[in-house]
Parts: C-alpha cells; sequence; structure tokens
C-alpha cells in the first residue's frame, strides 16, 4: 500500500514539474530542468516519507488490542443445565467499566432456538445488569453421550458508546457502525444439572439475582405518597371547615329573619 502512495505521488510530482517548464525562461533549458527537478525532489522525498509514516502508523493502530468497554462474567462461556428436549437459561453478568455511557447488543448464530433477555440496554459508568439467555436444548444425535454433545451455537456481544442516557434502541449499532466494538463471543458449554459444581451453582445464583430484578421491575414505583396525601388531607379539611362556616352562616340568617 505504501509502495502504491509513494509511486502515486512521484508521478504527480513530474506532471506538476513538466507543467511548470513552459513558464520559465526559455534560455537555458537544460539549467531550468535541473534546478526545477532538484528543487522538486525534496518536497517528493518529504512527502512520501509522510505518506509511509501515516501507513504505518494505520497499521499499528489496526494491530492493537480494542480497548473494553464493559467486563462480562463468566469471561467467555455460558453455562446451560443439559436437559435435552426442554428450554433452559443461562446468565452472564455485564458491567460497564467505563467512564461513558455505553450501550451493548446481544446476537446469535442460532435466533430461532436462542433468546435473550433484555437483548440490548444502555448502562451508565460503572452500572451493571444480568442477562439472561434462553436456549432450547436438541436431543443427542448418533447415540451420543449427553455431556458428549457439543454445541455450534454462539453468542456475541458488541459495545457502543453513547453521549449519555437515552433510550435503547438496536438501531443505535446499525447507525453507528464504525464505532462498534466486539466485547466478546460466547461459546456454550453444558453442565450436567445432577452433579453439583461451582459453575451450577454460580449459575443458580446469578439466576436468582436476574430473577429478583425483572421482579422489582414490574412493581410500581413506590408513590412518594405521605407528602401528597398530607396536602389532600389539608385541602379536605379547609373544605369541610368552609362547608360548616357556610351552614353556620345560614342558620343564623334564618334565624335572624
Amino acid at each position: 500500500m505504501a509502495i502504491e502512495t509513494d509511486q502515486k505521488s512521484s508521478s504527480d510530482g513530474k506532471v506538476w514539474g513538466f507543467f511548470k517548464l513552459p513558464f520559465r525562461q526559455t534560455g537555458n533549458t537544460t539549467s531550468t530542468t535541473s534546478s526545477s527537478s532538484a528543487q522538486t525532489q525534496p518536497h517528493l522525498e518529504g512527502s512520501n516519507h509522510h505518506a509511509s509514516a501515516n501507513s504505518v502508523s494505520s497499521v499499528a493502530k489496526s494491530l492493537l488490542p480494542t480497548r473494553r468497554r464493559l467486563k462480562l462474567d463468566p469471561a467467555n462461556k455460558l453455562y446451560f443445565p443439559y436437559e435435552p428436549g426442554k428450554q433452559v437459561r443461562s446468565a452472564v453478568r455485564i458491567k460497564n467499566t467505563s467512564k461513558s455511557y455505553t450501550a451493548f447488543k446481544f446476537q446469535t448464530t442460532a435466533p430461532k432456538s436462542c433468546f435473550m433477555r433484555p437483548p440490548g440496554a444502555i448502562l451508565a459508568p460503572g452500572e451493571s445488569i444480568i442477562a439472561t439467555v434462553f436456549k432450547f436444548v436438541e436431543q443427542p444425535e448418533n447415540n451420543e453421550k449427553p455431556m458428549d454433545q457439543k454445541s455450534k451455537v454462539k453468542f456475541k456481544i458488541m459495545s457502543l458508546k453513547v453521549k449519555g442516557p437515552m433510550e435503547y434502541v438496536p438501531e443505535l449499532f446499525d447507525e453507528q457502525k464504525d464505532q462498534v466494538a466486539i466485547e466478546q463471543i460466547l461459546r456454550v458449554v453444558f453442565l450436567d444439572p445432577k452433579r453439583p459444581c461451582p459453575a451450577l451453582e454460580k449459575l443458580k445464583r446469578q439466576l436468582a439475582d436476574a430473577d429478583a430484578a425483572v421482579e422489582a421491575r414490574k412493581k410500581p414505583p413506590e408513590d412518594a405518597g405521605p407528602r401528597i396525601i398530607g396536602e389532600g388531607l389539608v385541602i379536605d379539611e379547609w373544605k369541610e371547615r368552609r362547608e360548616r362556616y357556610l351552614a353556620r352562616q345560614q342558620i343564623e340568617g334564618g334565624d335572624s329573619a
């Protein structure tokens, strides 16, 4: 790439040098040509060096690892209990470790048999969420042992830096494709539900936390009612007093008549 750029720059320099010749003095053509080429050469060398430096820097940037905005737990796997013929669940905690608001989005190679809840969201700096992943487990083929069954399904988590708190829409990732970063590709690992292990126990805790968070979101927000009710009581009491006062005025007016 750098070689093509250098050749193009050199050819451009020669063309411009050729068109400058008619406007110079015609008395000494040879000296003029040599002087013009001498003046042009340093400029070409400088431009070639600058182009080479840019190409090298762009290649270096492409080789650098992408700085992650999210921290995943588990880091690169999704654990599912192996129950053939059933829909099972996994969970992953997603935390925004950057200093800006970040949107994340799930993708899977098997959208018909897998889905995520939520499929995406926007996290404030330091905020975390437990996402639940649902998957239908196929029956083993060719008399394979249950735990030898391997899943080809993979999940990808992508991130996008956003300006601030806003409503999440999947179109954000389509509108800013150049800014989207692939955080991690998660592979599926099956666990035997009848054999306790640390990964299975951790999965159960995460699923319980995820369910509790969903139930908490379903509850209506607590009404800051005491103050409003208090104001209502004061107004109601004032109305009652006014009605009693008007009633007394009518009675006294009738008595005086």
